[in-house]
């Protein structure tokens, strides 16, 4: 693996225009992604994560949206790119794979149209080479009769069927980083699993790096080496998965893994976070989790910095202190 990130985010901040005011949805988001690492981003709704993600692409309205800070990518810096120049960047070197494939794809065009579309605009190939690739591109997610589904409508598929084509939209580029959001969402358990596994596999065969933004701490300890936490629009905590689930800095990360359920304790109460996400008109000067924080001090009405602790980055002044219980004991990770 490469030492120079395929993607070096510093600074980020983005800020809405609502009512003749400015609002900031996330404040000095900092993380890298290197040249095929897969990254987990965990926190609950409202926290930025998606947002963070629409960010890079520059898929937030332009003129409602303002962002801050830096998004360096293969030397070129993200944030303010013209949408000429960002048009070269989008499904060709980052895609996106989104929450819901059903709002995501274009109900008046066929899956063959879409995937077509994205050959054109990036290879100079005639229309039949471009339904060629899609064709190929279906079987490669594992979608049986891709030549029918190549003439298909979103609606006449199921929501399986959906989100596999929208992962061959968004891999048929072999782009260098895919940003997942939330991409099992809408799924049952069994299509869950074989999208992960499909994931995993298209990732490990393209050395495609991986983004990955959901709420399931589960997916993020099966499929990622790195997890980042974010709470209110900041980073937390950003770790090694194997350490942040035995031994977690931040308290917000020790709750979000202690409020899985954990088949060992039958008829236990399940531990949860009291209280809710602030909201972006009454975000706190100091600790934003502060209120919810059963290590609160006076000191926490302070504004908090990230900083290295023990092979993680920490937005906690406390975090030489404390020891949080995580997802796992030091027994359990080790066998």
């Amino acid at each position: 693996m490469s030492d120079a990130p395929l993607l070096d985010v510093r600074g980020l901040g983005i800020s809405f225009l609502i009512g003749g005011g400015s609002v900031h949805a996330t404040q000095d988001v900092s993380f890298s992604v290197q040249p095929g690492e897969r990254v987990g981003i965990v926190g609950e709704s409202g926290c930025g994560k998606t947002i963070t993600g629409l960010s890079l692409l520059g898929l937030l309205p332009r003129a409602t949206t303002h962002v801050a800070g830096q998004a360096m990518f293969e030397g070129e810096n993200l944030v303010g790119l013209p949408l000429s120049r960002m048009r070269h960047v989008r499904g060709r070197k980052i895609s996106m794979i989104f929450q819901e494939p059903m709002s995501a794809l274009d109900p008046v065009f066929t899956i063959g149209q879409q995937i077509g579309e994205t050959i054109l605009t990036h290879f100079k190939v005639d229309k039949k080479q471009a339904r060629e690739r899609a064709i190929e591109a279906l079987a490669s997610v594992g979608i049986p009769s891709p030549a029918r589904v190549h003439d298909s409508y979103p609606h006449q598929l199921s929501g399986g069927m959906r989100q596999r084509a929208m992962i061959a939209i968004a891999l048929v580029c072999e782009p260098k980083l895919l940003i997942a959001d939330e991409p099992t969402t809408a799924l049952d358990v069994t299509i869950q699993a074989q999208i992960i596994d499909l994931l995993m596999e298209l990732s490990a065969k393209q050395g495609t790096a991986l983004l990955f933004i959901t709420h399931d701490l589960g997916v993020i300890a099966e499929t990622c080496t790195r997890m980042i936490t974010m709470y209110a629009g900041q980073v937390v905590e950003d770790a090694p998965v194997d350490s942040a689930l035995v031994r977690p800095r931040h308290p917000y990360t020790s709750g979000l893994l202690r409020s899985l359920p954990r088949l060992s304790a039958r008829g236990a109460v399940l531990p949860s976070i009291a209280g809710r996400v602030p909201t972006l008109r009454d975000m706190p000067t100091g600790c934003r989790f502060a209120e919810r924080c059963a290590h609160r001090q006076e000191a926490c009405a302070a504004p908090q910095v990230i900083e290295p602790a023990g092979g993680h980055l920490v937005r906690c002044w406390r975090h030489g202190e404390l020891v949080l219980p995580g997802a796992l004991t030091d027994r359990e990770a080790a066998a």
